[in-house]
């Protein structure tokens, strides 16, 4: 899904035959025209022609880039990798969901044969991350949680207390006291999601 350059409000796209006119676009005499100004996306589906549409720019998806910080909730962990869901981008919400993917050896930057995920993230956790590369096929981004201000700034506790960072691996439910392992980020106010 690549976006392309603006296009002007009724300006040919492609032929009706390439492509499948999706929202923002019509077809008229075999060809499909824009029926908005906006930003051309072209959609491949598994089987058949593409899906071409125009999406108004302000509408137009925001995507995680390299380097851009990053706010997600880990879905599951093994002993390998986290996966998660990226909400926002800096501080700008999401239309729909990308997962990611935080390697073991991306986990912090210091002992990484040392490091072990179920002592750094657990399914529920809201992490920030840094993205290091777009990843597959499968829109699968690689993220880092390696720098000090990255890590986990929420997590609940087994009782459902959202849990207080008290060192930065470790934090614990104010309720039972409970300490539990994380890789806590030392989080700076720019980056906090209320």
């Amino acid at each position: 899904r690549q976006p392309l350059s603006a296009r002007p409000l009724g300006e040919r796209l492609c032929s009706a035959e390439e492509a499948t006119a999706g929202s923002g676009t019509y077809t008229r005499h075999g060809f499909i025209f824009s029926s908005l100004a906006g930003c051309l996306e072209k959609r491949s589906e598994d089987s058949g022609p593409p899906v071409v549409s125009v999406v108004r720019d302000a509408e137009s998806q925001l995507l995680p880039d390299v380097g851009a910080v990053v706010t997600c909730k880990v879905c599951s962990i093994n002993s390998r990798f986290a996966k998660v869901h990226i909400l926002y981008v800096g501080s700008t919400p999401l239309k729909s969901t990308f997962r990611g993917t935080i390697r073991r050896e991306d986990i912090r930057a210091t002992e990484k044969d040392k490091v072990e995920v179920y002592k750094s993230f657990r399914p529920g956790d809201i992490v920030l991350a840094k993205v290091i590369s777009l990843g597959d096929a499968q829109s699968n981004y690689l993220l880092s949680t390696a720098e000090n201000e990255l890590g986990v700034v929420v997590a609940r506790s087994e009782a459902g207390v959202q849990m207080v960072p008290i060192s930065w691996c470790e934090m614990q439910c104010p309720r039972t006291h409970i300490k539990d392992f994380r890789k806590v980020a030392r989080v700076q106010p720019q980056f906090l999601q209320t």
